[in-house]
């Protein structure tokens, strides 16, 4: 795995809160089109009285909201969407391929430019701001998100750089990176994940060009908003933009998936897109969600410089298309360096199609905590980002199966069931004993809790 968690290291490492100082050396990149130069991830860590965190080669002072641990420090800069043969990577190349050679410009050069290697921290401003995102959005808590500071963080998705590429003037662009998110622990979430952003952009010519009649269209009125149209939208116009985007994310999903692919379409809503969907794929006979998409705010668009244009965006996770196309059964594995997973991705081109052989399955060592909540606010992510930090890749799952409130006390507690389960070999008993230990020492330190152990 690309980080071998040996319990004698591990029992040693119970905190969750960064070291004074932490240093991840790296080279930020440069917008750049079809840009792919990978951030090298070189993870270093060393105390000092100031109170900072290095990353890429800046450093950022640390608040009350500085969140971000040294595991996932240590992963950033590891581009895995970069490294060649790489399952993450053959995805990102085979989208790209399709729309370079789907949709070009006047001249038959690609219209969609593509931005792989843009640092992963930003401002919240960045990530959420400019995507119009309340001040008082659940997406913004600490529990939720990786901070740096109170102003920087680690992006939690792509979407934190659409601002900032349409303002720079570009139309149509894709743009892939790692993001970063507290969430659950089982075989589909990680903290530390890949996406790809498309954006398209079109002027009243563009989008009306082939439309019978269709100089007398516009793009823009003044009407109100309804759960079909943004206010300053016309109705021609958004229909027409979203005919476009479903037909472009229908392709390429036919192109990843064949011909034979269904798919359906779930109205839903993001603070950054009206009117959205989701779009579900039926594979193997079970429907599967892979990307959500809509027409872009246009407050968003006019605030960028593009004012005179309408547009679209889509958002979808690498991993969840990788899982499915090449049948990939836990998310863990595509942090593996294990020759046995790596190996059976080297192809001689992006569109040979790939079975993946499972490696050994090997049995799982299953142990329960209990402990009682704190007085203060308490969050499950905090525990989970705990869990994570301290067990890193051999923890396969984390369920609460139980929580009970004392009727005389009111205090609460909460059990939860971890699943230990290393990809690559198998566990003894005494090697997870030390690291729930471990992680038992840490909650009572680092959250507070009053342990039932």
């Amino acid at each position: 795995m690309a980080v071998l968690w040996k319990f004698v290291r591990v029992a040693k490492y119970s905190t969750t809160a960064l070291s004074p100082k932490v240093t991840v050396r790296g080279i930020p990149s440069c917008l750049r089109h079809s840009s792919s130069k990978s951030v090298p991830s070189q993870f270093a860590a060393s105390t000092c009285c100031s109170n900072t965190v290095e990353i890429l080669g800046k450093a950022y002072p640390q608040d009350d909201y500085s969140n971000v641990t040294k595991k996932i420090l240590s992963m950033v800069g590891k581009n895995l969407h970069n490294k060649k043969h790489h399952p993450l990577w053959l995805i990102k190349e085979q989208v790209k391929d399709h729309f370079y050679k789907q949709y070009t410009g006047h001249r038959g050069t690609p219209l969609f430019s593509v931005y792989d290697s843009l640092s992963p921290v930003v401002t919240a401003q960045q990530n959420f701001d400019s995507l119009l995102i309340p001040q008082n959005h659940d997406s913004r808590k600490k529990e939720d998100n990786y901070y740096l500071n109170r102003d920087h963080m680690l992006r939690a998705h792509t979407s934190a750089h659409q601002w900032d590429l349409i303002h720079s003037g570009l139309d149509a662009f894709l743009a892939v990176g790692d993001v970063y998110r507290r969430d659950t622990i089982d075989n589909t979430h990680y903290p530390v994940f890949h996406q790809m952003e498309g954006v398209r952009l079109f002027s009243c010519h563009e989008l009306f060009l082939n439309i019978k009649d269709g100089e007398g269209l516009q793009l823009f009125e003044q009407g109100h908003r309804t759960a079909h149209k943004q206010e300053c939208h016309t109705m021609e116009a958004v229909r027409l933009v979203e005919f476009n985007l479903k037909q472009v994310l229908t392709k390429l999903m036919t192109h990843l998936f064949g011909d034979g692919l269904q798919v359906r379409w779930v109205d839903c809503y993001f603070p950054f897109t009206h009117p959205s969907f989701e779009m579900e794929i039926n594979f193997q006979g079970e429907w599967m969600e892979v990307l959500g998409c809509g027409v872009m705010e246009q407050q968003l668009v006019n605030s960028a410089g593009a004012q005179d244009k309408i547009g679209w965006a889509f958002g979808l996770g690498l991993e969840r298309l990788a899982m499915i196309l090449y049948d990939i059964p836990d998310i863990r594995l595509f942090w593996s360096e294990d020759e046995r997973f790596l190996k059976q991705f080297i192809v001689p081109h992006i569109w040979q199609k790939i079975k993946f052989m499972p490696l050994s399955k090997y049995p799982p060592l299953i142990n329960d905590i209990s402990f009682w909540l704190p007085s203060e606010a308490y969050s499950k992510n905090d525990f989970y980002d705990l869990v994570r930090t301290i067990g890193g890749d051999l923890i396969e799952k984390v369920v609460l199966v139980d929580e009970f409130t004392h009727p005389k006390t009111k205090k609460v507690s909460h059990c939860y069931r971890i699943i230990y389960r290393h990809p690559e070999r198998t566990l003894t008993q005494d090697e997870v004993h030390h690291i729930h230990q471990a992680i038992e020492e840490s909650a009572v330190q680092e959250l507070g809790v009053e342990g039932r152990f």
